[in-house]
């Protein structure tokens, strides 16, 4: 078999599992402070990169210390995927205002079986029986979470439509910041991300008319430190060590948690088969991690 990354020291990623998983649960709630947002769901967007870009800036300057500046085709690799994901932020925020939420988060989560894919086309091996098995338990999982509430019309093509793309562009996303970080240390890798994302998200927001100055900042600073500082940061530093498979299963923990939210928050009470979909996705997980363990560490971390 043919490994994806170099071999170091197992030690040096131990804590890439759980910092996947924190990422997806920080992640989650980015919607729900869209929603709370007093601006346009594409301005959301810019707001979530701007208020972020500064913080992270200084931290890519004190991990980049005394390492060698990237080269230039690194750096255009970097922009390129924060162009898919400004692309990506954009199009899934404007596909929510015009399709049902659990049509963009089905849609939007394309992204979850694409990456894995991809992860076994450039190792160029099939997935073996327990790495299917996963998948298909996160399929159906995901099919049994969303698809109760699923509704297909013409209605809500268009929106269907801008949320698989914003999905397909997240996949783009996550190989640029997977073949990225086979050199580059994680906060270098998100400050470009971010700050080259920010004028493509805020001239979007622009042309789209939406409103761009916020009245309450508190939920964009709160979408930009737990979005984008943390859960990003948390996502670009764990996808060096683990396999696209394991990273694109991970992915699924975040429509888990936005129905619990639901719950919780908005008092959307989970059916018994949401809560066996959810389950499905957390054994897929599991076998994932127990079968299949993440890859080897780059030694840019």
């Amino acid at each position: 078999m043919i490994h994806l990354r170099p071999e170091a020291p197992a030690r040096t990623g131990r804590f890439a599992f759980t910092a996947l998983i924190g990422s997806n649960l920080l992640l989650a709630f980015g919607p729900w402070m869209v929603r709370l947002a007093d601006v346009g769901p594409v301005a959301a967007g810019f707001w979530r990169l701007a208020i972020a870009a500064p913080f992270l800036l200084i931290l890519a300057v004190r991990a980049g210390k005394g390492r060698p500046l990237p080269s230039v085709a690194l750096l255009g690799m970097v922009v390129l995927g924060a162009l898919f994901f400004a692309a990506d932020l954009a199009a899934w925020h404007a596909g929510i205002r015009m399709t049902k939420l659990a049509n963009a988060a089905l849609f939007g989560n394309c992204s979850s079986f694409l990456f894995p894919i991809y992860g076994f086309l450039i190792a160029r091996e099939l997935p073996r029986a327990s790495q299917s098995l996963a998948l298909l338990l996160a399929g159906f999982g995901t099919f049994l979470l969303l698809g109760s509430s699923y509704e297909l019309s013409g209605e809500h093509l268009l929106g269907d439509i801008l949320a698989l793309l914003g999905g397909i562009f997240y996949f783009f996303y996550l190989v640029a910041i997977d073949r990225a970080r086979r050199t580059m240390a994680p906060m270098p890798v998100l400050a470009l991300a971010t700050i080259a994302g920010t004028v493509p998200l805020l001239l979007f927001a622009l042309a789209l008319g939406e409103k761009i100055m916020p009245t309450q900042w508190t939920p964009l600073i709160l979408l930009s430190l737990g979005s984008q500082v943390l859960g990003q940061g948390l996502l670009v530093y764990a996808i060096a060590y683990l396999r696209p498979i394991v990273v694109g299963i991970a992915l699924l923990i975040q429509p888990v948690a936005n129905a619990m939210i639901g719950w919780i928050g908005y008092g959307e009470a989970m059916s018994g088969v949401d809560i066996a979909g959810a389950l499905m996705i957390c054994v897929a997980l599991v076998l994932i991690r127990l079968r299949q363990p993440g890859a080897s560490p780059v030694p840019a971390s």
